[in-house]
């Protein structure tokens, strides 16, 4: 008689399902990033670093049972090296093999590609951030970026996916990684005969914004990612707002479309793409692991000596004007003057990390972020209470040690696709506390019933989220604190992955 209680479990279940799914299909990931970077020592020997992101450690999971191969740019002298062939990856049981292919684009197409287009001229539309009186301009030099860096990139992408496939020989799952491939799921569907096409997918890790907003671009540009994102089966979203969105731009720009939004499918060119919310995640199980070592414990002790008795609001971020940093601070300001109570007894730490330094926007942010943090320790501070501390660099330990250490979490970006620290802090916090989330987040959506919501641009209602999360019974707290970690645990990553192949399987693709 089979185990009931097996057939229960939800991850029982998703384990089930990929052993079946993947007993006769080969897995293609395509990202402009791969799971690991090479390096070579002066004595020629070779070494790699794996990559920390949550779709490595999804597929690394898989690696043991199933025939999969990652197609991404080189990076380095030694991932050109490199080529292609196996990397072993994990540990334990885990143990197994990845077939890594770099590609190895001309410089200078990479550098129009990725320097010119995808950043900043994508990621800062899908953001919402472009200042329209004055921002962007696009000139012939843009244009040569999107032909000759672009484009060309996508088909060298394109090209190498429709090569693998047919070396598989049997049916090949292919999942296509963000807005840097755009344009490579029409490029492999129009490449490829119908009975040997594999089964595409891509999800968009950002923000889609309305359909208005594209009009930044040349219609030929948003066209082309439009038509390209619809030769793909399955398009997936962060967020049901971000899939709505991306319907609604298919109907207002693309030409003989057939949206159906109560079914989620998009029908171009004689063929449906089914578009769907698949809300990213974290791997639990790894980040508790590290929150229980000796390296965590010792970033811990420095933790507590910087905030001492005080309470502690804590944020983690990249230093990204989409992040809202700025606001953060002077929220914080406007509690200090509304609730006085709190001064000398709180601290509000800002662990920053340097993103995209070679670009004037970012470089300007920085600037603004440090004055912005300035000026309320000359306002407010004392000889003996520093307000605010900021620590700028990279370090994950140190992060996970202050996330277990913080009262409130401050995550109030303008628009972020997801943001794993507010999935991340609520999992490894020993003091309850409150999770303060702006609506622009990705996060919303799944977190919303047990956090402290909060508008963007408002810096008085951060402010009073702020002092609310500080002044919050010990009670309401720790319920808040359960039901975060019981929604992130039980959506971790290993889920988002098996809710993309159970997509596949209800839909016979």
């Amino acid at each position: 008689m089979p185990d009931t209680r097996e057939q229960s479990d939800p991850r029982q279940r998703c384990r089930a399902l990929q052993d079946t799914f993947f007993a006769s299909r080969s897995l293609i990931i395509a990202a402009n990033r791969g799971p690991v970077t090479f390096q070579t020592a002066e004595d020629g020997s070779r070494s790699f670093t794996r990559g920390a992101g949550g779709l490595v450690t999804a597929l690394t999971g898989l690696a043991q049972q199933i025939d999969a191969t990652w197609i991404a740019c080189a990076r380095t002298e030694a991932d050109m090296a490199w080529g292609q062939g196996d990397v072993p990856m994990g540990t334990g049981k885990h143990r197994g093999n990845i077939r890594v292919q770099f590609l190895a684009p001309e410089p200078e197409a990479y550098d129009r590609y990725y320097n010119v287009i995808a950043n900043p001229l994508l990621w800062f539309l899908q953001h919402s951030m472009w200042n329209m009186p004055l921002a962007p301009v696009i000139d012939r030099s843009t244009w040569l970026a999107w032909d000759d860096g672009y484009v060309a990139i996508n088909q060298l992408f394109a090209d190498a996916i429709v090569e693998q496939v047919r070396a598989n020989g049997q049916p090949t799952l292919v999942m296509l990684q963000d807005y840097h491939l755009y344009l490579a799921p029409r490029m492999v569907r129009g490449q490829m005969r119908p009975s040997e096409r594999p089964v595409l997918m891509h999800f968009v890790h950002i923000p889609w914004p309305g359909a208005e907003y594209w009009r930044i671009l040349p219609p030929a540009m948003r066209g082309a990612i439009l038509e390209g994102l619809c030769g793909a089966d399955i398009v997936g979203f962060q967020t049901h707002a971000d899939a709505l969105n991306f319907m609604r731009t298919c109907q207002t720009h693309l030409n003989r479309v057939g949206v159906r939004y109560g079914r989620g499918r998009v029908w171009y060119r004689n063929h449906a793409t089914h578009v769907r919310a698949f809300p990213v995640s974290i791997d639990v199980g790894r980040l508790k692991r590290l929150a229980r070592s000796q390296e965590v414990a010792q970033h811990r002790v420095d933790i507590e000596n910087l905030v001492g008795d005080c309470q502690l609001i804590l944020r983690i971020e990249r230093i990204e004007p989409s992040k809202n940093i700025v606001r953060g601070f002077q929220a914080f300001g406007e509690m200090l003057e509304l609730y006085p109570e709190h001064r000398g007894k709180v601290k509000f730490l800002a662990l920053l990390v340097p993103s995209r330094l070679d670009v004037d926007e970012y470089r300007a942010y920085l600037d603004a972020v440090m004055a912005a943090a300035g000026q309320i320790n000359a306002h407010y501070g004392s000889s003996n209470w520093e307000p605010v501390r900021v620590l700028v660099g990279e370090s994950y330990p140190r992060a996970v040690a202050a996330m277990q250490r913080y009262d409130a979490l401050l995550v109030n970006a303008t628009a972020d696709g997801m943001n794993l620290v507010a999935k991340e802090g609520p999992v490894v916090n020993r003091r309850d506390g409150t999770l303060v989330l702006s609506e622009g987040t990705g996060a919303r959506e799944q977190l919303e019933p047990a956090a402290l919501v909060i508008p963007a641009c408002d810096i008085y209602a951060t402010a009073n989220a702020l002092h609310r999360a500080l002044v919050m019974p010990a009670e309401e707290r720790r319920e808040r604190g359960q039901r975060l970690r019981t929604l992130v645990e039980e959506n971790d990553i290993e889920m988002w992955l098996c809710s993309q192949l159970e997509t596949v399987t209800r839909l016979k693709l």
